[in-house]
């Protein structure tokens, strides 16, 4: 019966100490720099609109999402033609997206962003480079290329 008492109370300071121990001391640390974690949300942000919405291009459209865009960009798709849609860079509109790795660069952060295609036929992804720039305190999206 001691013996019983004392297994019980060396669990149950094993299971405290463990427990204690993991949720004060484990913490995944994020090792992007800075400009990256604060330009990532609203490329995920234009994107999860982009994809949530009609995505063929039209001067409505691209108005849609102005709030997203610098000036220059904004006034560049606006002024000319486009072949299917400028923000994945293809007229075969893709299913979905994942925003990847991100470096910082001279003008911004490039971050690196997935499109997936997967029908019954067909599994495909294909990957763009798309410049954030800080603007006034504000992430915008600069450009979008192959």
């Amino acid at each position: 019966m001691h013996n019983a008492k004392f297994t019980m109370r060396n669990w149950l300071a094993r299971f405290c100490i463990l427990h204690f121990a993991f949720c004060i001391g484990c913490s995944i640390p994020n090792l992007e720099p800075t400009d990256c974690i604060q330009a990532r949300d609203i490329v995920r942000e234009f994107y999860s609109f982009h994809f949530g919405n009609d995505m063929n291009f039209s001067a409505e459209n691209l108005e849609r999402r102005r709030r997203f865009l610098t000036t220059d960009l904004y006034e560049r798709l606006k002024s000319e033609e486009q072949k299917g849609d400028p923000f994945t860079r293809t007229s075969d509109l893709p299913k979905a997206f994942r925003v990847g790795e991100c470096r910082v660069v001279e003008s911004g952060v490039s971050f690196n962003v997935l499109l997936f295609w997967k029908t019954d036929t067909r599994t495909e992804q294909k990957s763009i480079n798309v410049l954030a720039e800080n603007i006034g305190d504000k992430w915008l999206i600069a450009w979008v290329k192959d």
